[in-house]
């Protein structure tokens, strides 16, 4: 049985849920189609974090529209979904005299995008604000409106937000077919079918085949991986603001900045790669990161990576986002393309697509939509007697089972339970952070899996590290 929706947005990234949260928002039934077992799975497991500013796009991009008012949606957003955002600021560094008036443009292009309170710095001022910068700095751009991010929390909180107006979420369900016909689209799964009378393409590394499926308007797009190492805890404070380095003849380097979180990130760097799922770390990408961030903080404390991470960012070969009607294909539309300021602009690709949307199918706004969420409540950051009073009402809350993160038994299962919720042990750290921390998973990997089991109601031999095929306990 073919099951029918307005809208069926592929893809269950953060683009592709900020999509289905302002479609929800409209008179319309929305599907949204994931190939892995849940969201955020593909580039968006794996990118800094970080809340752009704005000053580096090309004025009049689509980039640049959509990364200013992304940037601005994010704040906003934050406060009414309730994920973890910081606003940190940022500084693009110059190491060169010669190259100030580099910095000088990409100020100039900053204004032109309507960035505010953008700053030029001297060395002084720059060496004032973050100590452990290089001698070698000579000046530099500072936003005080960039900032950082969650990236599962904010896209946890739009897919929920969606679901609670109405969204459903088909996970394991790679886009296998997918053809036009006289009231829309048809589109096949290995597990499910369904028509829609639009389509949203928020495939990610995978956008241009699923735009090749129903348009001859050329389309490629390239993986480009990007390599990080994180930090402990003991040191995320080594800088205060998202350290960027002036983009020269040898690329944009690498950037050293505190996560929301309170680690220390440093990467990425980059390199096209033809396999669209590969994110293997490697030893080469490791050391380039490494040359690369001492630049600018000569005093990194590389005895304190608690992890090493890769993800694959879709470059487009025109190098802007691709959002829109595809001109040969009515009711067919791209967000496609999406790399850095990806993340950052997705609430405004979500918004404006939305509208596009709704526009063609003439559906209306929703008369009261539910436009607040709370998050999984986090139980080491809250007051002593709010914390108590959580504890006393339900117990398991008052149960550690992550040691170097202060994660609850009762956190693990409000992740699993809600809409959509976890089904594996990366669903689950991905939402509350169990296994993030110093030990990295050693010490609470089987009692998270036992709760997972327990409350899936399988057998522990079928708890899974992420999909099927990845179980942690073999027969």
């Amino acid at each position: 049985m073919t099951e029918q929706f307005d809208v069926c947005v592929i893809g269950g990234g953060v683009v592709g849920c900020a999509v289905a949260r302002a479609l929800s928002y409209y008179q319309l039934s929305v599907c949204v189609v994931e190939k892995e077992e849940d969201i955020a799975s593909g580039t968006t497991k794996a990118n800094s974090g970080i809340v752009h500013a704005g000053y580096d796009a090309k004025p009049g991009s689509v980039k640049a529209r959509m990364n200013v008012r992304g940037a601005a949606l994010v704040r906003q957003l934050s406060q009414t979904l309730d994920f973890p955002y910081r606003q940190n600021g940022s500084l693009v560094v110059c190491f060169n005299a010669a190259d100030l008036p580099a910095l000088q443009e990409l100020y100039e292009r900053g204004l032109q995008n309507g960035v505010q309170d953008l700053r030029l710095l001297n060395a002084e001022e720059v060496r004032a604000l973050e100590p452990a910068l290089s001698a070698a700095a000579a000046g530099a751009l500072y936003a005080p409106t960039a900032g950082v991010v969650c990236p599962f929390g904010m896209t946890q909180a739009f897919a929920e937000n969606a679901a609670a107006n109405g969204a459903v979420f088909r996970f394991l369900a790679p886009v296998t077919a997918l053809a036009a016909d006289e009231t829309g689209y048809m589109v096949t799964t290995p597990g499910t079918t369904l028509h829609a009378r639009a389509v949203v393409n928020a495939a990610g590394v995978y956008a241009d085949r699923i735009h090749a499926m129903v348009s001859r308007i050329p389309m490629h797009i390239t993986p480009r991986k990007g390599e990080y190492m994180l930090m402990d805890r003991e040191v995320g404070d080594l800088v205060t603001r998202t350290i960027f380095q002036l983009p020269g003849k040898q690329g944009k380097g690498v950037l050293v900045a505190p996560t929301v979180h309170g680690n220390l990130l440093v990467g990425p760097n980059a390199q096209d790669e033809p396999d669209k799922e590969n994110t293997a770390t490697t030893a080469s990408g490791t050391a380039d990161v490494r040359q690369k961030a001492l630049r600018s903080v000569p005093d990194l404390p590389w005895n304190k990576v608690i992890t090493g991470f890769a993800g694959l960012r879709a470059h487009e070969d025109g190098d802007d986002f691709i959002v829109g009607e595809a001109p040969d294909a009515p009711g067919f539309f791209n967000a496609a393309g999406i790399e850095s300021p990806g993340l950052t602009a997705a609430p405004a690709i979500g918004e404006w697509l939305a509208g596009q949307v709704a526009a063609r199918l003439g559906a209306a706004p929703k008369a009261n939509p539910i436009t607040t969420r709370r998050g999984i409540p986090r139980v080491a950051e809250l007051p002593p007697a709010e914390r108590s009073k959580l504890i006393a009402q339900n117990p398991a809350y008052g149960v550690i089972v992550c040691r170097c993160e202060s994660i609850s038994e009762g956190e693990i299962v409000d992740a699993i339970h809600r809409t959509p919720g976890a089904v594996s042990m990366d669903g689950i750290k991905r939402r509350v952070r169990q296994g993030m921390g110093r030990c990295q998973a050693g010490f609470c990997t089987p009692a998270a899996m036992a709760i997972l089991a327990r409350e899936l109601a399988i057998p522990v031999t079928r708890v899974t590290k992420n999909r099927p095929g990845s179980e942690l306990i073999k027969e």
